[in-house]
């Protein structure tokens, strides 16, 4: 009796945390693929050059296993082929224990997304949750003779149901804008204030006098100490966006982006964007001309490419330069479209979603 309650419980925490995990990345599987693409990069160059051809599939992928989190959770939970899901998530959990490893200890991907960007984990943390949960997994694969041999025929259809609903849920976010935005970015963010501290940051100061080791809260002024490092006492503190930058051939153009009303234009990769988009953008910014509001075209291409677009869409804008991370951190879409009033984000826009001049409008005086 204890132990069946003992696998019990390993089976709600072990599924509990799969389905938390895969819902989370549900929410987002553009952002999966995203990190997959950084993966696939890292091992094409450090284990085999074959991860490379992966790349085009990365969203595809995501959506395999972000789906595939929820189901295997969702099975364990109800016992259905309780056999084939432990096997399932030893291998899983094997897989992402390298993943995380190999981030950590080369430092690579320095944030592995096993939580999307609601719960940032750093790697080395990322790598001891995953081996808490292969000793887990490890208990339920070594007693899976004791785990539930069948399943009720309901329990069955509801996997089935939540394999259909996590499946079409991913399909829209990826043909929308996540349902929740856990970004730096999201609607209601000042962008300018993001970028600065929430507090004055604090150091310690570590000095070695000999072969004894000081700290400080003060730089000391003697100089027979060695410095040895700074370390952060409040990296809760530290700036939510660090990496914001806009520019084009006048220069930084980051602060102008923070005045008055800007609706800006964005493009994370020109080679992939969607062109039969451009259409509903064009009757849009022809609708605004007379509003005031400055239309900013920022992608992560060349000046000429930038240029070549604004004159073939005979669009009235002002073009800048980005980094396609950046980018692709900021909206979910290529192209998408956000609006920013005073350096706020009042709204975000996929290009399947492009609004009209009246709903732009309407957001700028509210």
């Amino acid at each position: 009796m204890v132990k069946e309650g003992f696998l019990w419980t390993l089976r709600i925490l072990v599924g509990g945390l799969f389905i938390f995990s895969g819902l989370i990345k549900v929410n987002d599987p553009v952002g999966t693929s995203i990190k997959l693409e950084e993966y696939f990069d890292v091992f094409s160059n450090d284990i085999a050059g074959f991860f490379f051809y992966l790349k085009p599939f990365a969203l595809y992928i995501a959506v395999f296993l972000v789906v595939i989190e929820v189901v295997l959770g969702v099975m364990l939970i109800l016992g259905v082929k309780s056999r084939f899901t432990v096997w399932s998530l030893a291998g899983m959990i094997v897989f992402f224990t390298f993943l995380t490893f190999f981030s950590a200890y080369f430092n690579k991907v320095t944030d592995c997304g096993c939580f999307g960007d609601a719960i940032k984990l750093t790697p080395w943390e990322s790598f001891y949750k995953d081996l808490i949960l292969v000793v887990l997994i490890g208990i339920l694969f070594l007693f899976q003779m004791d785990l539930p041999k069948s399943s009720p025929k309901w329990a069955n259809v509801s996997v089935m149901l939540i394999g259909i609903i996590a499946l079409s849920l991913s399909i829209i976010a990826i043909r929308n804008l996540p349902f929740i935005d856990f970004r730096a970015y999201k609607v209601g963010v000042d962008i300018e204030q993001n970028m600065l501290p929430s507090a004055p940051l604090q150091y310690d100061y570590v000095m070695k006098k000999g072969e004894e080791t000081l700290v400080f809260d003060q730089y000391p002024s003697d100089e027979s100490l060695e410095f040895v490092e700074m370390k952060l006492k409040n990296p809760e503190a530290l700036p939510k966006i660090s990496d914001f930058a806009a520019w084009n051939s006048d220069g930084d153009f980051s602060p102008q982006l923070f005045v008055g009303n800007k609706l800006v234009f964005l493009v994370s990769n020109y080679l992939k964007m969607n062109e039969a988009s451009l259409v509903k953008f064009d009757e849009l910014f022809s609708n605004l001309s007379n509003a005031p509001i400055e239309l900013v075209v920022m992608a992560a291409a060349t000046e000429e490419e930038i240029g070549a677009l604004i004159t073939e869409r005979n669009w009235n804008a002002t073009g800048v330069q980005a980094d396609a991370t950046v980018v692709k951190t900021m909206i979910r879409s290529n192209p998408g479209l956000m609006a920013i009033k005073e350096g706020v984000v009042i709204g975000k826009f996929h290009f399947n979603n492009a609004p009209d001049a009246s709903s732009v409008l309407d957001l700028f005086v509210k």
